[in-house]
């Protein structure tokens, strides 16, 4: 603890950045989250269930959790030339813009969500009105063009239930920033635009934020078509009573649409826009009014400033800090092509009766983290060399440059609280969900570990478990994390500085083992570049092959099965384990399994006929060491707590079984074991916890009472629970893997109310830790073994 004191003090004292894990500040848990707004690796703006703009990640990998009261629709309806009805689509009542009608009676208000998309229905007590808000963003499956855009869409749906016309006006408010104080630094400055192409034409208002390090700009905006009428509010005060706002709208429906750029703000100063696109429904009839937001931050550095790197969809739209009309436009021209590849995606599993409604919401909804977990995708940086892509000359990493310069570069948090990209002992669990959607994704993210295993980072650094000093990265060893986003990503790793992870038992492991199920589900020439100086034959240089023989260090006693080393040293990071164990020896005897696939796969006889060998005898290994007839013991120490039963026991057998090698020629656990074992887990971890209602615990004493030997050990994590649900399905326990899983989705998005802030992990008395984690993403394996 005093490690860590003095590490955070100079961190956020000195250094004036963010923890990459700040234990005495958690971000506080607000029950107000809904379905962000936009594509991968551009930046995500959350608007809540209650429709406030209330959660930002423009910078990459920086949260501000902050509700701006100015970003809001507005409803106004007129009947014969007058306004009837005039009112602030939000149930706050602020004490800034007294001038508005706030506080909408949220009762008459419905929120719908299906990641990406919602619906909010709202209807008005005496106007006979309803109107319906889609809001779609450009998440597609398997497209790397659309999916990289900073946009969302506002399809409003007006149903008019009178015998005679209304007009119906949407006005769409927002602050220029994100209600930091750097909104009031000064230099912003908004301006109205007009974008048309192809014969269609957007009008808007674009805010300018002019901040020294990552400006950006917001556009919002309206499509301009036959009887629709768009009109602006260049320039306001948000932090007044905005009279003179509702006034325009209130007098006429419409907004006054000065011309020209407003000048620039004074230190301390704020300032709003406003855009307004109306229309006349007729009796009993429909309507639809179209409003779009976008965001244009396109080179960005990290809290280095060392590198300037541009977003992905830089590739389509300008560089130059000035495409937000031409994304607004291409938005409000291409949801409806987004949102039919949104249907055909989503329809095949919305459309099965035997899947039960909560795991349609979970599967989708977990999405949500590609986007929000402070994600970015990059191109190349414009001054890259080869050998931060390469690695060093003679390790025969020279096909990953073309595959890197096409799909460019990826990276998420581990959690929006644990501030490491690309996690890899978490994102383990969270890759199905990359592999099976964005599959060329996982594919350059695998590349990049590529690369930073043949690197190594001499520079020594002190550790906060233990107090020893060791290098921060070791040649030949998968790296913990590519960096935090308050330094240099991909350029310094391993921000992780809790325990020196060159001896962690997993992370090797995991680069293998998802090396093959990524070639077994893409069938991807990937396997031979991930096996660089392959032809025909896996020769000794190839990464697997490496990073298993620094693995096979920890085979202290050569019984062909790895020990732990009696601390917390796999992802469990607070969890000690002693000698053989159940989860990283059985991750172990699954990697070597798929050593000796490859091996098959690639016609290398001598590689082959190794790890047979290790495999044979690591099986005997393991079964003599840990199976005790019902369940596979948590590790063979002969501690209090060696006979606990682990929910994740069965990891490596979850990654065989996605691979089709979870029996035969290359069966590493018999099969009558594991199905026992999970009976026991079903029995013991998750019937005999919390009354079954919560998911299975990380780890249950034979007694039935929950090990509370470390804090991990009597929490639930929800990736975890997703992952043995799955693996209780390939198994053929179906009923049990759904009834699992379910528990975990009723605590977090019902009995929690942490919706799009799904945690790592809570206890059966509600504390819970980590809000909106990556490992949740996991619940995509489960369709996997559905499929």
């Amino acid at each position: 603890p005093c490690r860590y004191l003095l590490w955070w003090y100079k961190k956020t004292r000195f250094e004036k950045k963010y923890p990459f894990i700040d234990l005495l500040s958690a971000v506080p848990l607000q029950q107000i989250y809904g379905c962000p707004l936009g594509g991968i690796g551009g930046g995500t703006i959350t608007r809540g269930w209650r429709g406030e703009f209330c959660r930002w990640q423009l910078n990459p990998g920086i949260y501000h959790y902050e509700t701006v009261i100015a970003d809001q629709f507005t409803v106004c309806l007129r009947r014969k030339g007058l306004t009837v009805y005039q009112q602030v689509l939000s149930v706050e009542r602020p004490s800034t813009l007294q001038g508005w009608n706030w506080g909408y009676c949220g009762h008459y208000a419905f929120y719908h969500v299906l990641y990406p998309r919602v619906w909010t229905i709202y209807e008005f007590p005496g106007q006979n009105v309803v109107l319906t808000c889609r809001q779609v963003s450009p998440v597609i499956p398997h497209d790397y063009q659309d999916s990289s855009l900073p946009v969302g869409v506002f399809i409003w749906e007006l149903e008019n239930g009178n015998d005679e016309d209304v007009e119906v006006s949407i006005m769409f408010s927002l602050q220029n920033g994100m209600g930091t104080k750097e909104d009031k630094r000064g230099g912003h400055w908004n301006e109205p635009f007009a974008f048309e192409k192809e014969g269609t034409r957007v009008g808007g208002v674009v805010l300018h934020h002019c901040t020294p390090v990552n400006p950006f700009s917001l556009a919002i905006s309206a499509r301009e078509k036959a009887g629709a009428r768009v009109t602006h509010f260049t320039a306001f005060n948000p932090t007044g009573s905005g009279k003179e706002v509702w006034q325009d709208l209130l007098q006429d429906g419409q907004l006054d649409s000065p011309a020209g750029r407003s000048a620039p703000t004074e230190e301390g100063e704020v300032v709003a826009a406003a855009v307004c696109v109306s229309c006349t429904v007729p009796a009993r009839g429909h309507g639809t009014l179209e409003l779009a937001l976008a965001w244009d931050m396109p080179r960005v550095h990290f809290g280095s400033k060392e590198k300037l790197h541009l977003r992905r969809y830089t590739r389509y739209f300008s560089s130059e800090g000035d495409a937000a009309p031409a994304l607004s436009h291409y938005a409000l021209t291409h949801y409806e092509e987004w949102e039919k590849k949104i249907d055909v995606w989503q329809k095949p599993v919305l459309e099965n009766s035997q899947l039960p409604s909560w795991y349609k919401s979970a599967l989708f909804n977990e999405l949500y983290f590609l986007t929000d977990g402070g994600t970015i995708w990059v191109e190349l940086p414009p001054d890259c060399c080869e050998e931060d892509v390469q690695g060093p000359v003679d390790t025969g990493l020279s096909q990953l440059l073309p595959v890197l310069q096409e799909y460019g570069r990826f990276a998420y948090l581990e959690g929006q609280e644990y501030r490491m990209y690309n996690t890899y002992d978490v994102h383990f669990y969270a890759s199905f969900a990359l592999v099976m959607l964005w599959p060329k994704l996982q594919i350059s993210l695998q590349y990049d570990i590529a690369v930073t295993v043949v690197n190594e980072d001499v520079q020594l650094r002190q550790y906060l478990m233990g107090g020893q000093t060791a290098q921060v990265k070791l040649k030949n060893v998968v790296p913990h994390d590519i960096g935090e986003p308050d330094d240099e990503p991909w350029q310094r790793v391993n921000a992780y500085l809790i325990h020196d992870t060159a001896n962690w038992k997993d992370l090797n492991l995991k680069f293998v083992l998802q090396v093959y199920r990524d070639y077994y589900l893409t069938q991807d020439n990937y396997l031979r570049a991930s096996l660089p100086g392959c032809s025909n034959c896996m020769t000794i240089s190839c990464l697997p092959q490496t990073v298993m023989e620094s693995e096979l260090q920890f085979d202290k006693d050569n019984d062909g099965l790895i020990e732990n080393s009696g601390f917390a040293d796999q992802t469990y990071d607070a969890w000690v384990v002693t000698g053989a164990s159940a989860y990283c020896g059985g991750l172990w005897l699954a990697a070597v399994c798929m050593m000796c696939k490859m091996a098959d796969v690639l016609g290398d006889h001598g590689t082959m006929q190794k790890y047979s060998a290790i495999l044979q005898k690591g099986k005997e290994s393991y079964e003599r060491l840990l199976w005790n007839g019902k369940y596979y013991n948590y590790d063979s120490s002969g501690s209090v707590t060696s006979s606990s039963i682990m929910s994740d026991q069965c990891a490596g057998q979850w990654f065989l079984g996605a691979c089709g090698l979870d029996q035969g020629q290359f069966e590493a656990f018999p099969k009558s074991h594991v199905v026992s074992a999970l009976k026991t887990i079903f029995e013991k971890n998750v019937m005999g916890f919390a009354g079954g209602t919560m998911g299975a615990v990380n780890g249950m004493t034979p007694h039935g009472v929950p090990d509370t030997s470390s804090v991990q050990s009597k929490e639930v994590w929800i990736g975890v629970v997703y992952a043995l649900a799955a693996t209780m399905i390939q198994e053929g326990l179906v009923e049990e893997g759904f009834h699992t899983a379910e528990g975990c989705y009723r605590t977090v998005w019902e009995k929690l109310g942490m919706a799009f802030q799904t945690p790592e992990a809570y206890c059966e008395k509600k504390v819970f830790r980590s809000l909106a984690y990556m490992r949740p993403l996991s619940i995509w394996s489960m369709q996997l073994a559905l499929e």
